[in-house]
């Protein structure tokens, strides 16, 4: 997730190369060093995880409501027939 972090709050950042010692080099597209501060980047990368998280949570309740009202005869919400065909 640190690398999605760093491309959303660096949008000049164009390459991250990891070191040997985990060190990150992240560039521009002209191969300039974009200097970066990690704590925002660890904040980021947090919020990131947080939100697929809740968002892969959010798929399976989807699917699990979607799957009780089929069972019971009920009409679906468009996002639960989307998720049920894989839409």
């Amino acid at each position: 997730m640190e690398h999605i972090a760093i491309y959303n709050l660096y949008p000049n950042a164009k390459s991250i190369n990891e070191t040997e010692d985990g060190v990150l080099e992240v560039k521009d597209a002209d191969g300039n060093e974009v200097s970066i501060d990690m704590s925002a980047v660890n904040t980021k990368a947090a919020e990131l995880q947080t939100q697929a998280e809740a968002d892969k949570q959010s798929l399976i309740d989807l699917k699990a409501s979607a799957k009780a009202k089929l069972m019971a005869g009920e009409a679906l919400t468009e996002d639960e027939a989307n998720v049920m065909i894989g839409g």
